[in-house]
């Protein structure tokens, strides 16, 4: 038996040698770890990625977002031909990525809730900003508070013609009531902020507008700060929520003649307020891009290595009839003006525009004036808020309380929100569905009470009154327009989402807030506005909706890109491209049919100051040296010297000089980058 295990064992030791190569190759033999990690060490390695566009690493030094204040997209190109400068909107044009097919998705088209959606990169729904005042019973009960109203502060910076009338120190002509400013009401974070947490407070934000909602809503709460003028005088003022005292700097600015100066610029001598007379006309966005630029210098904006963030919010003066000259004329000096500004970084942040990114658009679009469109026919009628509350407390007193004149509805200055007295109604035992439903009910008469008498029925003689009972006699021209309710919505319905799965009821969805407890949601037929807001600006709209937007830098392919957009894509964009966290409620989308491969982005290379050789002291003895004058508090800093720009097209000749900003020097070429591709995207 052994002597036939032998070869059966000898057998089967030999057939591993007849399988194929392939099919149990050889092991490698494993090297020792401390070999392994020493070849690694001496292997070259491919050359590491071109740093990303970041904002710890000054890619770009600034960051300039320009909201413009009820601004009519078709504006842009309607007068682009006139757009002869090298900077100015032809930058933006010409060598930036522009989106011409931009709209909102929501109905609360009003300035306020526009600069939170750009900032925040949400809307209503996300970042609690309903509209630019409402009413909120619990602080007053007299009038509706502003969006960024926050009477826990107080205004810095106020000259005393303005300290309000019940404080001491105010003069006979104060205003009565005045209280700071804070983001109190935004829930949500904005680019700024998230670029102050990113960089642990390294890079610097600041917003600036001529009203504090604006300059609040577009810094946020962690900017470094946020700048108004003060209505009456003029003065550049914050609130106490984001500094106890203004800089000096600021001081000496106030204290010069740029006031005087943008007086004059409008036509206006001794101007009683500031922003009546001088903040609608083309003067005012002088005087504010002005401060910008000082705010830049003193502020050392763009001078470090970490991205540093200004918002502008411009107010364009007072929306004109579309096509009109007026318009033309408006958009023309908003053209020269933004043509000076940008200059003015070119010459004066390191690099230049090759190290600066510009961001623009809108806080609201604008529709015709209603007379305008009446008379092409159009059913834009004017509705006089004041008689349509009046005749829904007047239903209402009759069904809840008959006899009794009680306010059952707050006075309304604005659409879409009617606000509902809850105190009045919870007195008489109604809960908030039974008050919210009732004015519901109400609303289609109330509207009713809004148009002209109808034309009076035919004579019973009429060959047709017999066929036709109550009809109307046929006028000889065109009827005057009637007001027409088109939607209405309960706050209850709203909050309950009980709105059509379509793209409507996306819109009206985003546009819930419960700010001013209470309310019913109105929203009248297109074309149609509320007596003195001049044009159709609010409502869910195309036209209120459609605002530009455009994005200039090295990170930016230049052409016209005719996808749907919409403006709170521009957080994400930038956050994604600064690599910082987007907004805390941001539902934009990173735009990036625009943006170049990361490899393709390049930015001027700055080179650091090189120190100067200093002498050896002589030996001699030593002298006494006279005392030099202080320099004075707050006297503008002439800027670091910035590295020559890449060269692009030929310099344009600039504005006239603007009050209070430095002396402008011929402006060094930008850097526009690739020209514009044909076609579009």
């Amino acid at each position: 038996m052994s002597s036939v295990r032998f070869p059966l064992l000898i057998g089967l030791l030999l057939v591993p040698s007849l399988v194929p190569a392939q099919t149990a190759p050889k092991p490698e033999a494993r090297r020792p770890e401390a070999h392994r990690r020493y070849n690694r060490a001496h292997v070259r390695q491919p050359p590491r990625p071109v740093l990303p566009p970041e904002a710890w690493n000054g890619q770009p030094r600034l960051a300039v977002v320009l909201v413009l204040d009820d601004f009519r997209a078709g504006a842009l190109e309607r007068w682009r031909s006139d757009f002869e400068k090298d900077r100015g909107f032809s930058l933006l044009l010409d060598h930036g990525a522009y989106f011409p097919d931009c709209y909102f998705d929501y109905a609360n088209t009003e300035a306020a809730p526009g600069d939170a959606a750009i900032a925040t990169g949400g809307y209503t729904n996300g970042n609690g900003i309903s509209g630019n005042q409402w009413w909120d019973l619990s602080r007053n009960q007299q009038r509706p508070v502003g969006a960024t109203e926050d009477e826990r502060y107080k205004m810095i910076g106020l000259p005393t013609s303005s300290v309000p009338g019940e404080q001491p120190g105010s003069s006979a002509s104060a205003p009565k009531y005045v209280t700071g400013n804070s983001p109190q009401n935004l829930v949500a974070s904005t680019l700024g902020d998230e670029l102050r947490l990113a960089t642990a407070g390294q890079s610097r934000a600041y917003g600036i507008a001529l009203r504090g909602r604006d300059a609040v809503l577009t810094a946020g709460a962690a900017a470094n700060g946020a700048y108004w003028i003060d209505p009456v005088s003029g003065f550049w003022i914050t609130s106490s929520f984001y500094m106890p005292k203004l800089p000096d700097w600021l001081n000496t600015f106030n204290g010069g003649d740029n006031i005087s100066l943008a007086e004059q610029a409008a036509g206006v001598t001794a101007a009683t307020s500031f922003y009546q007379q001088v903040g609608t006309t083309p003067a005012a966005d002088n005087y504010e891009l002005s401060f910008a630029e000082a705010l830049i210098q003193n502020e050392q904006l763009g001078q470090r290595n970490v991205t540093d963030l200004l918002t502008i919010s411009l107010s364009t003066g007072t929306p004109q009839p579309a096509g009109s000259y007026q318009e033309e004329q408006a958009v023309d000096a908003l053209d020269t003006q933004l043509d000076g500004f940008f200059g003015w970084l070119d010459k004066n942040i390191p690099g230049g525009l090759g190290n600066v990114w510009i961001a623009l658009t809108a806080d609201r679009g604008v529709g015709p004036e209603p007379a305008t469109a009446a008379g092409y026919g159009l059913n834009a009628a004017t509705l006089d808020l004041k008689k349509l509350v009046k005749h829904l407390n007047v239903t209402i007193n009759m069904k809840f309380s008959p006899g009794e004149k009680i306010e059952y509805v707050m006075p309304m200055r604005s659409l879409p929100y009617i606000s509902l007295n809850k105190s009045e109604f919870m007195k008489d035992g109604i809960n908030e569905q039974e008050a919210e439903q009732a004015v519901q009910q109400a609303l289609p008469a109330a509207f009713g009470s809004l148009s002209p008498s109808e034309p009076e029925p035919l004579p019973s003689s009429s060959p047709i009154a017999g066929t036709q009972p109550a009809s109307l006699q046929p006028s000889d021209q065109r009827l005057p327009p009637r007001a027409v309710l088109f939607r209405s919505y309960t706050r209850m319905q709203l909050s309950a989402g009980a709105l059509p799965p379509n793209a409507w009821g996306r819109l009206i969805a985003n546009s819930y807030s419960a700010n001013s407890g209470w309310y019913v949601m109105v929203i009248p037929a297109a074309y149609q506005a509320a007596t003195g807001d001049g044009t159709s600006a609010f409502g869910p709209w195309a036209y209120n909706r459609h605002v530009p937007l455009a994005l200039y830098g090295a990170p930016f392919v230049p052409g016209d890109y005719l996808n749907r957009v919409q403006p709170v894509d521009l957080a994400p964009t930038l956050a994604a491209l600064l690599e910082i966290p987007e907004p805390s409620a941001s539902v934009g989308q990173v735009l990036t049919e625009a943006l170049k491969p990361v490899r393709e982005v390049a930015y001027p290379k700055i080179e650091p100051p090189k120190p100067q050789a200093q002498p050896a002291p002589a030996k001699t003895p030593a002298t006494a040296v006279p005392a030099q004058k202080p320099a004075t508090p707050g006297a503008i800093a002439p800027a670091p010297a910035a590295a020559t720009a890449p060269k692009g097209p030929a310099p344009a000749t600039g504005p006239a000089q603007k009050p209070g900003a430095p002396a402008k020097q011929p402006a060094a070429k930008p850097a526009p980058g690739p020209a514009r591709q044909s076609g579009t995207h």
